[in-house]
């Protein structure tokens, strides 16, 4: 079989819809390179297919003829962020580069967005420093909500939120701290912010976001 250069990858991840909330499934299927497990390896096919292997195994295969029709890319530092749409439906697929080092990952990563760009429009973000780098941010001082005033935000220190008041909240109605259990997040910063821009490229994302905000204000109105 006829390839192109082949990459390494750290990591492979593809995200499986209806999994998260409504089941215990994690969201992402992950594969993670080990010593002793063959290498994963994303290769571009002479004849126009994007492959990721696994010794003989094949994670993955998306079609590159016309790829500009259904797929959209996104590289971040060591990471390809893919979204793959048939039919209507749309899949998002991860891979991050592997190296010696972060530079060499960010290099790997930026060779094989180049080979893409002959098939496929690239999205780029020059890297930055990871956000552990940065010193801790503390916390704003504690607020009563007797002292909330004058548009200063209400601390609520603990207990549940009515849908009404987090409804509020969210359309930036009323300020509000939030008690530490709705700060908490399972999203990486970084994995966050890819899957965002990838989701922006989405001609179909800012309908999705202005049905939401309109579900939203049906609720205020229960």
């Amino acid at each position: 079989m006829a390839t192109s250069v082949k990459w390494r990858l750290k990591r492979y991840g593809r995200f499986i819809p209806g999994t998260g909330e409504t089941t215990k499934r994690e969201p992402w299927k992950t594969f993670e390179a080990k010593e002793n497990e063959p290498e994963i390896i994303v290769t571009i096919v002479d004849y126009g297919y994007l492959m990721v292997l696994q010794g003989q195994e094949c994670l993955e295969t998306i079609p590159l003829h016309g790829a500009s029709d259904f797929l959209k890319v996104h590289q971040k530092s060591d990471t390809l962020m893919i979204r793959h749409t048939i039919k209507g439906a749309s899949r998002l697929i991860r891979m991050q580069f592997d190296g010696s080092n972060k530079a060499q990952a960010i290099k790997e990563c930026s060779s094989a967005a180049e080979s893409l760009r002959e098939h496929v429009p690239v999205g780029t973000q020059d890297d930055a420093l990871l956000p552990n780098n940065q010193p801790p941010v503390d916390d704003p001082a504690p607020v009563t909500q007797g002292e909330a005033a004058g548009g200063e935000p209400q601390v609520v220190r603990e207990g549940s939120l009515s849908v009404q008041r987090l409804t509020q909240n969210l359309l930036g109605e009323i300020p509000l701290t939030m008690p530490q259990l709705y700060r908490q997040g399972s999203w990486e910063h970084g994995d966050l912010e890819a899957l965002l821009r990838v989701c922006l490229l989405d001609p179909s994302f800012h309908a999705l976001v202005e049905q939401v905000e309109g579900e939203l204000r049906k609720i205020l109105q229960e």
